[in-house]
């Protein structure tokens, strides 16, 4: 799966938790804290399709977007590994 495919995946599973009303943030780091996947609701196939995604995958994504969107670091040497 391509990070185009797991950023499309995770919109979805977004708009579903906000549709239902749920903190999505929240709702987010919980699933990824502990796996469990009842922090993801059913609705719109949400869990099914965060259950898709790898969660190292997914957690290996989220760090890269973060330092590579929010900080200027030089990960050169990070390129190797990934």
């Amino acid at each position: 799966m391509t990070p185009e495919e797991r950023t499309a995946i995770m919109s979805r599973v977004y708009a579903a938790l906000r549709e239902r009303g749920y903190s999505p943030i929240n709702q987010l780091c919980g699933y990824l804290l502990t796996g469990d996947p009842t922090y993801i609701t059913n609705y719109g196939e949400a869990r099914a399709l965060i259950n898709s995604i790898e969660r190292e995958a997914l957690l290996c994504d989220m760090v890269k977007g973060y330092l590579l969107d929010e900080h200027a670091v030089n990960h050169d040497e990070d390129s190797a590994t990934a």
